[in-house]
């Protein structure tokens, strides 16, 4: 059989700081490396293809959906219209405009991936059939994220100016109001004793929802807060490594590629107690619901060595779950399902 052509659209890497992109290129590396016996992967290319892979919802992709009726269209579906919510601030009426597009968008394509099961009932809602939908996770390569030895973990340290004995949390994501920032910081005045670091900022400027306040409390953080800034994929291995625990007070999320990331590299996670996870975390995880109990939970992680350890194996439980063996063979599995269906169509 001939190779199935693939090309994949995306304009996720040309804002920095962005989980999209980092799913967008973890997902494109792994077909590229792990199936090319199988498809032929192009992207961002013109020209004929039997599947054409949309990772973000920009216009020019969605003429391509009403005017290239030979492929089939698969939309990758990162975000629902209502999580936009928090994230940006637009005039109300442009909001709204945006929010009917992305949902025409997801009900034009052909398919739909999803990120999070979770994500599967609205969008039945929005009116489109169950069938058309798959769940596909997100997966991060355990040769870019893995924990590394002590020596570079202290010359790490040394780099960001973070003393060697202290106990550092970690916040990653953009700086916005659904991210929990403003919590972050709150947590972290409860515990002055330790460190607390966000490497993320303002990936889409002055319309970040709540910029002003948010702005000033990067300029102004309490002593033991350091506000790192946006910091390259590449780079983030070594954040991850430098840090005890990952922190994650988002009041909405999809499918953090951070928390895949932070397993990699066997951190303990502390996250908001929010239904999404419960589906694609197996309860393998330390959750609240509010500032006191994450303060609580952080502490634990901090004084109790033998917690610490547990919460480490549940880590390690998730990141060998996703492993590239098993979403690889699922990615196999639905670019050969839906070529197939689409030629018989014809």
């Amino acid at each position: 059989m001939d190779k199935i052509k693939i090309n994949m659209l995306s304009k996720a890497d040309t804002v920095d700081g962005q989980g999209v992109a980092s799913a967008y290129k973890e997902q494109v590396n792994l077909i590229k490396e792990g199936a090319k016996d199988l498809f032929d992967v192009s992207i961002n290319k013109h020209g004929k293809f039997d599947i054409i892979h949309i990772h973000t919802v920009n216009p020019t992709y969605y003429l391509k959906m009403l005017t290239d009726k030979k492929a089939v269209h698969v939309a990758y579906v990162h975000f629902l219209p209502d999580t936009l919510d928090g994230s940006i601030k637009l005039p109300r009426l442009f909001f709204n405009i945006f929010k009917k597009y992305v949902k025409s968008f997801y009900k034009k394509a052909d398919e739909i991936v999803v990120v999070n099961p979770i994500f599967i009932d609205p969008l039945v809602e929005l009116g489109i059939a169950k069938e058309r939908i798959t769940y596909i996770p997100n997966f991060v390569s355990h040769e870019d994220f893995y924990q590394m030895d002590k020596d570079k973990v202290k010359a790490i340290r040394e780099k960001y100016e973070i003393p060697h004995e202290a106990f550092v949390v970690l916040g990653v994501g953009q700086v916005q109001y659904r991210k929990g920032v403003l919590d972050f910081v709150e947590v972290a005045k409860k515990n002055p004793d330790i460190t607390f670091v966000w490497a993320g900022g303002f990936s889409f400027g002055k319309i970040t929802d709540g910029y002003k306040e948010l702005k000033q409390i990067i300029d102004n953080p309490p002593q033991n807060v350091k506000f790192i800034g946006i910091i390259k994929r590449e780079e983030m291995n070594e954040i991850y490594n430098m840090v005890d625990c990952l922190f994650m007070p988002s009041y909405n999320e999809l499918f953090p590629m951070s928390i895949l990331e932070a397993v990699n590299v066997r951190k303990p996670i502390v996250l908001r107690d929010l239904d999404l996870y419960q589906k694609i975390l197996f309860d393998q995880y330390t959750k609240a619901a509010d500032n006191e109990g994450f303060s609580k939970i952080i502490r634990k992680l901090k004084e109790d060595p033998e917690y610490l350890k547990e919460e480490i194996l549940k880590s390690q439980y998730i990141s060998d779950y996703y492993s590239k063996e098993n979403v690889l063979k699922l990615w196999k599995d639905y670019y050969t399902r839906i070529y197939k269906a689409k030629k018989e169509q014809n």
